[in-house]
């Protein structure tokens, strides 16, 4: 039997490239450490919490986190000394700003992306560990800011010259990534034509044991279906290529052209939902459709299997236009509504396919398209307040109790308040940051009391130090322990006492330990007890904002391609919030529904935006143009009655069905029918996901709580939310 790193090819690479993370970061810690001795820095140990900070297997997430990490810290020192010098003799005034700008420092930490957060995260800890040297004597912070700026630069240059000599940037192993993706797409799409016209699994198919995805100190996402684990891959993917544009030039000259080939790539996953399946009749044109789509999806697959297809996509783009042209013509001479609307849907995914590759083989974009990214203001306000209400209790317990160790305490809080606010779930990670907190105090312990003693080197010292630090630098990869591994390392560095020469007060540690114990205990306490999550709440959030942003999209937005790219990629952004959220504490079948649901909204946004172009097309009559404008306008009542909404589309399409011609005369008109009913078709199959008063937006001890999305929605009180029974 062998062991399960040697089992496959996969496992092998995963071993591999964990054991040359940790060799590198255990380079880079002797490196930071022997320069900050060398240096004489007040701190050696500082440049260790840095590197530990820093280090990452991507080398551009690396670069773009240290400068980052200067910038923050550059801005959390003159904070910390303006602080300082404006209520140096007002501890409590100086806790109540405190407690302030790190709400502040959490609120814009969930805010940023990626990297970014780090300036964040590290302007709130910058002033603390500023500060905390100065406040027996406030004339020396300036010393202390240039001390830990000191630190902090060599703890970033170490890691810098450690990873970037020993790794090697290959520009073309990302894009080698994107072109698989697009490959794995292109195959999710034929596999799902061919089970239209075949039958057989579809990929759609939930599968029994979820899928666990998590990634280098991130949390784990369960998925049961393969489309969720294809939109989970392009989410991850556009965080490397952001990385990857940090220290290659390549890459940064087209970054906004990847992100946003990449965002359409998402799209075209989206697009193939289980609605789709119910609908299309099982008419045997239909079957030859899906036939003929399936085919060219093979062919594309078959283009795309040469490394370097992306350099030359003409090959590609000509099928595309050729499938294109072939539909167009088969439009024009088709009569049924539901033929019409499947060879609409699937034109509309080929053209978005021919959009991505085009996007992501071209060398820039043009700066009006630019993708938004979603700010989530209730969860970065909770986070927040959580961050200020737990600085100001750690400010008043070391005040009340004169603690000396109160610097410790408000260092860890500020830290690990900051950190957690850039994690998707900022509870979840607290109890994990937590952990891994709590199991560092017995390492540190062990390691002051039995193996510093014996130290008479520098070898030796790094030795124990990358003994101590092997366990949370290996498990960073762990879906399950990644945080907690991260929070082990990081503040298992920050309370060693590690001097030149050694100093030993048994007091001063062990108050040290003690500090960091109570602030695991308050950091809990604030991200679970005093604000505790609400996931539900915030998932029910997430489907209004999903069903407002559709509403806007058929009343107010202008319709324009790039309008279109950069709503999309929005929706999709919440939708992957959304499976984070569902994904605790709720049931595996009624997450897969409002995912569905959710997907369907993207499609239906789709709709609305081809419903609006056909109106304004000069072929179709004013009176269809009027009565496509007006059933558009019944989306202002989607939150209140999506049911009235769709009888309104169903009555419109009728309407124009009546007074449409024969041949292509009539062919805008059938067009606009077929847009009109599948949108109806959509509102009707799960009317619970877009009314406001929907399940997920009731209180989960609520009896129709848990009622199917396709169930009617009762009708409420204003006032109380209390059903009556529904009209007649």
């Amino acid at each position: 039997m062998l062991p399960a790193f040697l089992a496959g090819d996969a496992q092998w690479r995963e071993t591999v490239g964990r054991a040359a993370f940790c060799a590198r970061t255990f380079a880079a810690i002797g490196l930071a450490l022997s320069c900050s001795f060398f240096f004489q820095l007040e701190s050696p140990m500082s440049s260790v919490t840095t590197v530990m900070i820093v280090a990452n297997p991507t080398v551009g997430a690396l670069m773009a986190k240290s400068m980052w990490r200067i910038i923050g810290t550059l801005l959390g020192a003159t904070i910390s000394i303006a602080l300082m010098a404006v209520v140096a003799q007002s501890p409590v005034l100086y806790t109540m700003l405190l407690a302030v700008a790190v709400a502040f420092a959490c609120l814009v930490a969930t805010f940023l992306r990626l990297f970014r957060a780090y300036a964040a995260v590290l302007t709130g800890y910058t002033i603390v560990i500023v500060a905390a040297p100065s406040y027996a004597d406030p004339d020396g912070i300036f010393l202390s800011a240039m001390a830990r700026l000191s630190a902090v630069t060599v703890g970033i240059v170490a890691t810098a010259v450690v990873f970037m000599t020993s790794s090697v940037r290959r520009p073309d192993r990302i894009m080698t990534q994107v072109g698989q993706m697009v490959r794995d797409v292109i195959a999710y799409a034929m596999e799902f034509h061919r089970f239209q016209y075949a039958g057989g699994r579809s990929p759609d198919a939930p599968t029994k044991d979820a899928v666990v995805l998590g990634g280098f100190r991130t949390l784990p996402l369960p998925l049961n279906d393969r489309r969720g684990a294809l939109l989970a891959r392009i989410n991850g993917l556009m965080s490397s290529v952001e990385y990857a544009a940090a220290d290659t030039y390549e890459i940064s000259r087209r970054v906004n052209a990847l992100r946003v080939g990449l965002s359409g790539l998402a799209g075209v996953v989206a697009t193939y939902h289980p609605l789709w399946h119910d609908l299309e009749n099982d008419a045997a044109s239909m079957r030859g459709l899906h036939a003929r789509v399936a085919s060219l999806m093979e062919e594309i697959l078959a283009l795309t299997g040469q490394m370097d297809w992306m350099d030359d996509p003409r090959a590609v783009l000509s099928v595309l236009g050729s499938a294109l042209d072939a539909l167009a013509a088969a439009e024009r001479a088709e009569q049924d509504i539901a033929m019409l609307s499947a060879i609409d849907n699937m034109r509309d995914v080929l053209v978005q396919v021919d959009a991505v590759v085009r996007m992501l083989g071209a060398p820039s974009m043009p700066r009006r398209v630019r993708l938004r990214w979603f700010l989530d203001w209730p969860t970065a306000l909770r986070n927040g307040a959580r961050g200020g209400v737990i600085a100001l209790l750690a400010g008043l317990l070391w005040y009340v109790l004169h603690w000396s160790a109160g610097p410790m305490l408000m260092l860890y809080i500020v830290a690990a308040s900051s950190l957690v606010a850039t994690t998707p779930s900022a509870s979840r990670s607290s109890v994990l940051m937590a952990a891994g907190t709590a199991l560092s105090v017995p390492a540190g312990i062990a390691c002051h009391m039995l193996v510093l003693p014996r130290i008479d080197g520098f070898p030796l010292l790094w030795f124990a130090l990358c003994m101590f630090l092997a366990p949370g630098i290996w498990l960073q990869f762990s879906p399950r322990y990644g945080i907690g591994a991260f929070g082990y390392g990081v503040f298992f560095a920050a309370m060693l006492d590690v001097s030149n020469p050694m100093h030993y007060n048994d007091i001063a540690l062990t108050n040290t330990w003690l500090a960091f114990l109570v602030a695991s205990a308050l950091l809990v306490l604030g991200f679970r007890v005093i604000l505790p999550p609400d996931d539900r709440l915030d998932a029910a959030r997430l489907v209004g904002s999903l069903s407002r942003a559709l509403r806007r999209l058929a009343l107010v937005l202008p319709v324009a391609p790039e309008n279109w790219i950069v709503w999309e990629g929005l929706q999709i952004q919440k939708i992957w919030r959304l499976a984070m959220r569902l994904s605790v504490g709720v049931m595996p079948a009624e997450r897969q529904a409002y995912t569905d649901a959710a997907l369907g909204a993207v499609s239906l946004g789709r709709l609305v935006v081809r419903a609006r172009r056909i109106a304004d097309l000069p072929a179709l009559g004013t009176a269809d143009a009027q009565a496509m404008r007006a059933a558009l306008r019944g989306f202002d009542g989607l939150l209140r009655d999506p049911e009235a909404t769709a009888r309104g589309l169903v009555e419109a399409a009728q309407a124009i069905l009546d007074r449409a011609g024969p041949g292509e005369d009539g062919l805008a008109a059938r067009r606009g029918v077929a847009c009109l009913r599948q949108a109806a078709y959509i509102l009707r199959a799960v009317p619970g996901f877009f009314h406001r008063h929907g399940p997920l937006q009731l209180s989960p001890e609520m009896p129709d709580a848990h009622r199917p999305l396709d169930a009617p929605v009762p009708v409420y009180t204003p006032l109380l939310g209390r059903a009556r029974r529904q009209p007649g």
